[in-house]
């Protein structure tokens, strides 16, 4: 199966998560015999500010990171549609792409284009910036990639696309595992970015003030944290590291004893059932997790894969508990693993992705690759 996949980027996941998975399900596609090309605007706002802070260094590691990815990068209005879609069976939009671009895919399958076309949206634009995706004329495309049935259904309410089909993101397994041979030197580590206000409090309450409290070695990775947040940091004596690249997220995991997720607040109050990909990578590289609340309303964990902490106090003491318990670290660290490894890593998702293809007139068997070009 030859399959173009268009997205913001998938060398640069600065401040852009979407990438981690997109990366796996690539990776996951290619060794299974399928032929994949990505596509990608030069100019991506996570590539220029990821150079800006970092250089070029960076895209080149990513390359080595991940040898299986074939990404091609276009200038503003150089993009030859029509040679990109050739040859073609199914093609990815991810909605981070210009509407502009979104529409002129849908419009070549509308005219009779032999491929099968799905738009991907892993955001929670649908609630919190629903004028956004109504830009995105979809009507040329077989159908909605959301990740999460929360998001299937504001896409059917306000008939955005033929059909909705649930798609989570995973765990690319090759890269998340655990490292043993790495022993702990901190800790707690928390990976995320500062969330544009979305999560200011919570971050506050469950991350900032129980390291405080138990005077923990911490650091925090991420970008975009405005000074009033690095001082907040300091001031609890977290170590403020900035960005890491997602690759090389397993190795600052072995280098601390837990860590903690803090939803945004729209998957909290608006989107439930979708935990985002950082849980799915946590459990995967094995560390014990403890969870601010979010509503698992599809099932996706078992109740003892992490701890659930709904108040400040509480995560304190949870912390506390397996800070001094060994054994429970470890007991939970094996469930945690042991469901992404049964439900939710890159693998599983491609069958989902394959099954869905099919649905749609997809001829998903091997076929010749891609002429190269």
């Amino acid at each position: 199966m030859n399959v173009a996949l268009f997205s913001h980027s998938l060398l640069s996941d600065w401040n852009h998560g979407n990438a981690h998975f997109l990366r796996g399900v690539v990776t996951e596609l290619v060794a299974r015999g399928c032929s994949v090309r990505c596509f990608e605007p030069r100019d991506a706002w996570s590539i220029t500010n990821l150079v800006r802070d970092h250089g070029e260094a960076p895209l080149e590691e990513v390359r080595r990171a991940y040898p299986a990815l074939d990404i091609r990068r276009y200038g503003p209005e150089a993009l030859d549609l029509d040679e990109a879609l050739a040859g073609v069976d199914l093609v990815l939009v991810h909605e981070w792409n210009e509407p502009a671009l979104v529409a002129a895919i849908g419009e070549r399958r509308k005219r009779g284009g032999t491929f099968r076309a799905l738009f991907h949206d892993t955001h929670h634009r649908s609630v919190s910036a629903p004028d956004e995706l109504t830009r995105y004329d979809l009507s040329g495309y077989d159908g909605v990639l959301v990740f999460g049935r929360a998001v299937a259904r504001v896409y059917e309410a306000r008939g955005w696309g033929r059909r909705a089909f649930v798609w989570h993101e995973a765990a690319d397994v090759r890269v998340f595992r655990p490292l043993p041979e790495i022993a702990a030197e901190g800790d707690l580590v928390w990976i995320g970015n500062w969330g544009d206000g979305e999560r200011s409090a919570e971050l506050a309450e469950m991350l900032i003030e129980p390291c405080r409290a138990l005077g923990l070695k911490a650091r925090v990775h991420g970008v975009r944290y405005p000074d009033e947040a690095k001082r907040a940091l300091a001031n609890a004596g977290i170590e403020h590291a900035g960005w890491l690249p997602n690759y090389a997220v397993p190795d600052a995991f072995a280098r601390h004893r837990v860590t903690v997720h803090v939803p945004r607040r729209f998957y909290r109050e608006r989107l439930p059932g979708i935990p985002t990909i950082r849980p799915f990578e946590a459990l995967a590289c094995g560390i014990p997790l403890v969870s601010a609340p979010w509503l698992d309303e599809e099932g996706l964990f078992r109740p003892s894969d992490y701890l659930v902490a709904h108040t400040g106090a509480e995560m304190t003491e949870s912390l506390r508990k397996l800070l001094h318990d060994p054994a429970l670290r470890r007991e939970l660290a094996r469930r945690g693993r042991e469901t992404i490894l049964a439900r939710h890593t890159c693998a599983h998702r491609v069958d989902e992705l394959l099954s869905i293809a099919s649905s749609i007139g997809v001829d998903t068997s091997t076929r010749a690759p891609f002429a190269h070009a």
